[in-house]
């Protein structure tokens, strides 16, 4: 009989453990250190960032799990497993976290928001969807889930005596658990069809379930998936996305709209092609139907925005990433029809990373409007080529490239790759469906753009008056030029992002 005594790989769980700790450090430091000092925390928050970022450096020689069952091979039964593809994606999140921590320093004065509580509540969240790629049980991916949800719910409602904030938070928190109890049901079900939790496991206990208990098998199949698809803001679990990131502070909402999906689409990922692919008659359809939904509904409510509107420019964005949420959905779908699922998962990882680049970049932009127009309006970035050319030009990139046209290169490759990906698979008509939605996207997202090098009014006869003319933080200027720097590189060189997603193969 083999020990019950594991040795804990700490190596391999070191990027979600340090970010975990350095919360705990952020806690513990707020305690003691004088209000005019407070300041220093977004600086310990951005250090713990890099500092788990570096710590996946020695992970890329090879597989490592740890926590796995004793007297089994180490890989076929564990809880945590650090391969290729979860590297891939905690790369995405403690990046996409680091981008935004630099959004967050600036907004954390301007509105005296709690520096202690935000920064520890932000490294908690983003913890947990660090740890989620890694776990190879439903127990540990629904814990992750969780650990990453409940502070995002807290921060959306940092805003003290905002009633929007409150608004914002309530309703992202009832919908969340309303959609983490359904998933927890499908959960149980599994369970009680296959007496396992491990995903290696329950992939070999669902090809051989008792006639007696498929239903159940296909019911908890299908209602594990509820929860993650509300992460990922699909149709139609995806009423919280509009007022949530209108009531959010800025940073919370970029935070949410790149790092919130990460966690959806990995969860997603890891039940449909690692545990359930015995199920693919049942997650396959339901996937391709909810991606042609999802992409619809968010181009036509993105569409409907009024420039003129309070919030309309975040709304635009909240919508727009509800629509890029169904291109990501596509190549998932596309798995459960294909022979090589490997290979369509590739090009939903090569789109997510571009989408979090530049869509930070497009709420860092925004960010800097929101100093002087605080009513994030469209009409607010009437002439911001005439105050800030370089913030024009960015926004117009980033906005280009989640358009899929030139010069925003990668957004094109990243759209291709998700459109092959459906015809390889046989979806001919979810094909079509994402190239009509492209086509609508492309109208509002140029629509934007073109309001940035419009005059606004007045500016005719007096070019340097303008309340844009504002001070830019050297933070905020660091995140804007990283999301673009980043965005250039892969546009200039767009096989970089798709060799190192194919590498994500699980």
């Amino acid at each position: 009989m083999g020990s019950l005594v594991q040795s804990v790989d700490w190596l391999a769980i070191a990027p979600p453990t340090v970010t975990a700790v350095m919360a705990l450090v952020i806690l513990v430091a707020d305690l003691f250190l004088p209000e005019e000092r407070k300041p220093l925390l977004g600086w310990l928050a951005l250090g713990g960032l890099t500092l788990a970022g570096l710590s996946l450096l020695p992970l890329r020689g090879g597989d490592r799990s740890t926590f796995c069952l004793t007297g089994t091979t180490a890989g076929s039964a564990c809880s945590y497993t650090a391969d290729h593809f979860t590297l891939v994606i905690q790369l995405l999140v403690l990046g996409g976290a680091l981008l935004t921590a630099l959004l967050s320093i600036s907004d954390l004065i301007d509105f005296k928001l709690p520096a202690g509580e935000y920064w520890f509540l932000l490294l908690s969240s983003a913890a947990g969807a660090a740890l989620l790629p890694a776990s190879r049980d439903l127990a540990t991916l629904v814990v992750a889930l969780e650990v990453a949800s409940l502070p995002a719910f807290a921060l959306v409602g940092l805003r003290r005596g905002d009633r929007r904030s409150s608004e914002a938070a309530l309703k992202f928190f009832l919908s969340s658990v309303t959609a983490t109890a359904v998933m927890l049901l499908g959960v149980s079900f599994v369970y009680a069809t296959t007496g396992t939790l491990h995903l290696t496991q329950l992939a070999e206990a669902l090809t051989g379930v008792d006639p007696r208990l498929e239903t159940l098998a296909r019911a908890g199949v299908a209602l594990t998936l509820v929860g993650f698809a509300f992460k990922t803001a699909a149709v139609p679990f995806h009423f919280w996305v509009p007022d949530t990131y209108a009531g959010a502070p800025l940073p919370i909402a970029a935070y949410l709209s790149v790092i919130g999906k990460a966690v959806g689409f990995t969860g997603l990922i890891l039940v449909t092609v690692v545990a359930f692919p015995s199920y693919a008659d049942v997650w396959g359809p339901a996937l391709a139907v909810l991606a042609a939904l999802t992409m619809t509904v968010g181009n036509a409510a993105a569409l409907r925005q009024r420039p003129d509107r309070p919030h309309s420019a975040v709304r635009l964005l909240a919508w727009s990433s509800v629509g890029q949420a169904g291109y990501l959905l596509v190549p998932i779908a596309a798995a459960g029809y294909t022979d090589e699922p490997a290979h369509a998962i590739g090009s939903t990882v090569a789109y997510a990373l571009m989408y979090a680049a530049v869509n930070l970049g497009a709420f860092a932009v925004a960010a800097l409007v929101a100093r002087t127009s605080p009513a994030h309006r469209i009409s607010d970035y009437r002439g911001l080529y005439r105050r800030n050319p370089l913030a024009a030009l960015a926004l117009g990139f980033f906005l280009l490239c989640l358009a899929g046209l030139p010069p925003g290169v990668i957004g094109l490759f990243a759209k291709v790759t998700v459109f092959s990906a459906a015809v390889d698979a046989g979806l001919g008509w979810l094909a079509v469906v994402m190239a009509v939605n492209v086509v609508i996207a492309l109208y509002y997202y140029l629509q934007w753009t073109a309001v940035l090098f419009r005059p606004a009014d007045g500016q005719e006869t007096a070019p340097e008056a303008g309340a844009g003319r504002a001070r830019v933080p050297l933070p905020l200027a660091a995140a804007m030029a990283l999301a673009a720097a980043l965005g250039i590189v892969l546009s200039g060189a767009p096989q970089l992002v798709l060799r190192f997603a194919s590498g994500a193969l699980l």
